[in-house]
């Protein structure tokens, strides 16, 4: 069967019509986060039936830009008082990482005969970009790692999403008047420290760097309330739409079979790993006056994008949520270089 080829725009502005008919159908139907939530779906959908997904560079890093702009607005004065509690949290998060990446890589290991790389890469949660570049200079199977992260990245979203909706209905709500009356001082204060944030995270290499250094500045300009204005709603659920091209884009149409063929793996993995980092936040809870709904998406394995935007969207605090993932991303990308030239001296891959 012939397909239509598409050219760049074509496929971007088909994409995001395609994501906009899935984000306001879930809100028709009543799903939580309909416009992340929807647009995922109907995206991952599209692009495994062969669809052609593009985004073009320049607005996906707007939309970075936007919303780290937009969590970092979440955070207030009180939210910084509560990091004396954190220090226990972030010990816990490193044990979490440990279990899930330990108990996935034995069970891909021992339980479904992939070899060292591909188990290992397959095991680490998050930070997908940058455990795919380090996958590619060993003999890891690329299409396995990638399979195994995209599933799991669909299901935190999928199903970690209706879930914390319901957790997070008696969540002490950060964000619960919003102020969307802007000054020029503000948005020139906010524009220019927010670019400068992002420009220094993308710098940094870090998976996400660039929402993320938006939104530690944005973060800093609320949190010391010398910005107090939020960003504007409509521009937030367009945000949440385009973050759902980017999610649901990672799964093509050429991975249709093998997705099939992956799926047993890519779905112990999850478990495993949710599991493993359920055991470590409740530890969290039991120990540490903090909502459950803000550990969870904190713990969850994966998915700094989507968990910090969810925990805006919520209303659970965003920089408890972002904190821990820049956590764990920095965690991983301390690690991988040493396990990649290990795994190059051909250590672990037998």
């Amino acid at each position: 069967m012939n397909r239509i080829h598409l050219n760049n725009t074509q496929a971007t502005i088909i994409s995001l019509l395609i994501a906009s008919a899935g984000a306001f159908s879930a809100g028709f139907v009543g799903l939580p986060i309909p416009f992340l939530l929807g647009s995922t779906l109907a995206v991952t959908a599209a692009s495994l039936a062969g669809v052609r997904i593009h985004l073009p560079d320049w607005l996906r890093v707007f939309v970075f830009f936007m919303l780290g702009i937009q969590a970092g607005s979440g955070v207030s004065p009180d939210t910084i008082n509560q990091m004396v509690l954190w220090p226990f949290s972030f010990l816990m998060l490193f044990v979490a990482l440990v279990l899930v990446t330990g108990l996935t890589y034995l069970m891909l290991r021992k339980g479904f005969g992939w070899d060292g790389p591909t188990a290992l890469f397959s095991s680490l949660p998050g930070a997908l970009s940058f455990v795919l570049v380090a996958a590619m200079g060993t003999s890891a199977n690329m299409v396995k790692i990638t399979v195994v992260q995209c599933i799991r990245l669909l299901l935190l979203i999928g199903f970690l999403a209706p879930l914390l909706a319901i957790i997070a209905r008696n969540a002490p709500h950060v964000v619960v008047e919003m102020n969307y009356s802007w000054t020029v001082t503000e948005a020139v204060v906010l524009a220019v420290c927010g670019l400068l944030g992002a420009v220094l995270g993308h710098l940094t290499r870090v998976p996400g760097g660039m929402m993320l250094g938006a939104l530690m500045a944005s973060a800093a300009l609320h949190g010391a309330s010398i910005v107090t204005a939020a960003v504007p709603r409509s521009i937030a659920d367009l945000g949440l739409i385009i973050l759902g091209v980017l999610i649901g884009s990672r799964v093509g149409a050429e991975h249709r079979t093998k997705l099939v063929r992956y799926l047993p793996a890519a779905l112990c993995a999850f478990l495993i790993g949710t599991a493993a980092s359920f055991l470590a936040a409740l530890a969290v809870w039991y120990t540490l006056n903090i909502h459950p709904a803000q550990i969870a998406l904190a713990f969850a394995p994966g998915a700094l994008e989507a968990l910090t935007v969810i925990a805006f969207s919520l209303g659970v605090d965003p920089s408890y949520v972002a904190s821990h993932h820049v956590a764990r991303f920095l965690m991983i990308a301390l690690a991988v270089p040493f396990l990649a030239r290990w795994l190059n001296t051909g250590n672990g891959s037998k």
